[in-house]
């Protein structure tokens, strides 16, 4: 009997240790509880933490993030208002205020990110095809745009650097977005915190065309400097010319008032030298006459002179008296009459010592 009694005992406690954990639950300070019967909730959410009692083997404990939780949404193409399609990625913070109404519409976190993605999905699609591509990526309504100092400020170039005005900007959106999605998630028991973009960037049919149209304008920028840059060397270039132009035309004038200057000198020179007694003027005219022979007599020279030509009056015996001599002088004049005989009478008289 004894060993039939302890086995009793030991059933008994079995079965008290089964009924005391089906009946006894914990709750952490970062869970909620909803206790179901048969699939529907009884009573209040439990919030606090600690150890709770329930009925044994007919209720469910179902058990709920107490803390924020994040959504992520995919990726959307969506177009703007004016017709541009981009690709908007977006994230937000939610938490489940009311646990028996999130039981109730959603059941647990998996069909809330679900619903989520479909809400928030559509009124990011509503805001955005309200507004132009410019309003969602820029922040603010006065911000401006940095211009580069080198740019011009031809129409072409105006374009560059000068944003559209823009009525409200990207924050402005996110905060629409929230305000028309909150209410709609508020229905499930879900407080939405928080709402930004992530990243919104070109679709992949339009990037290829902005990227070509920013390389036409750098392009047009970039020839616009070539041809200024041109056009300042030409104008270097003619001011170079026209500056050696006037230094030779300067150093030419200088030259010829010197040279002209030195000619007059030695003009005055020899009309001194050469005017000072008939003698000397023979000679001169004697050795300009003999530089023209060596000039005009060639090899290959052929001329036809009458015989009492002047030009030749020194090739044959003249009979040109010479001017009277003076009394120092007067010995060398009987030398004879012809000036190739007289030409050294003529160089002591022209050089007197």
């Amino acid at each position: 009997m004894k060993p039939f009694f302890s086995l009793l005992i030991l059933i008994a406690l079995f079965a008290l240790y089964v009924l005391g954990t089906a009946s006894l639950y914990t709750v952490s300070e970062t869970e909620q509880v909803i206790i179901t019967q048969f699939g529907k909730p009884v009573g209040e959410a439990v919030t606090e933490a600690g150890l709770h009692v329930k009925v044994p083997f007919i209720q469910k404990v179902n058990r709920f993030e107490k803390r924020i939780v994040e959504w992520d949404g995919p990726p959307a193409n969506m177009p703007t208002r004016d017709k541009v399609y981009i690709v908007v990625d977006n994230f937000a913070r939610w938490r489940i205020t009311d646990p028996r109404v999130f039981y109730e519409n959603l059941r647990d976190e998996r069909g809330a990110q679900s619903r989520l993605t479909d809400i928030l999905g559509s009124e990011t699609r509503n805001v955005i095809a309200k507004h132009d591509f410019i309003e969602a990526v820029r922040s603010t309504k006065d911000r401006k745009v940095a211009r580069d100092a080198n740019v011009g400020t031809s129409i072409a170039d105006a374009r560059i650097g000068n944003l559209p005005p823009i009525t409200k900007g990207r924050s402005e959106l996110e905060k629409e977005i929230f305000m028309n999605a909150k209410t709609k998630i508020q229905d499930f028991g879900i407080e939405l915190m928080d709402l930004r973009f992530k990243r919104i960037n070109y679709n992949e049919s339009v990037s290829q065309t902005i990227y070509q149209r920013m390389k036409s304008e750098r392009t047009q920028i970039a020839e616009r400097f070539k041809s200024e840059g041109a056009g300042e060397a030409a104008k270097i270039l003619g001011q170079r010319e026209r500056d050696l132009k006037l230094i030779q035309s300067e150093a030419y004038r200088k030259v010829q008032e010197i040279e002209g200057a030195a000619d007059a000198k030695a003009t005055e020179i020899y009309a001194k030298a050469y005017d000072a007694t008939p003698q000397a003027r023979e000679l001169f005219e004697f050795l300009k006459t003999m530089e023209a022979y060596k000039k005009v007599l060639t090899p290959d020279t052929s001329l036809v002179l009458s015989t009492d030509s002047d030009f030749l009056r020194y090739l044959k015996s003249s009979e040109k008296p010479v001017p009277a001599a003076p009394a120092a002088g007067a010995a060398t004049g009987a030398a004879g009459d012809d000036p190739l005989q007289r030409l050294p009478t003529l160089l002591d008289v022209a050089n007197p010592r």
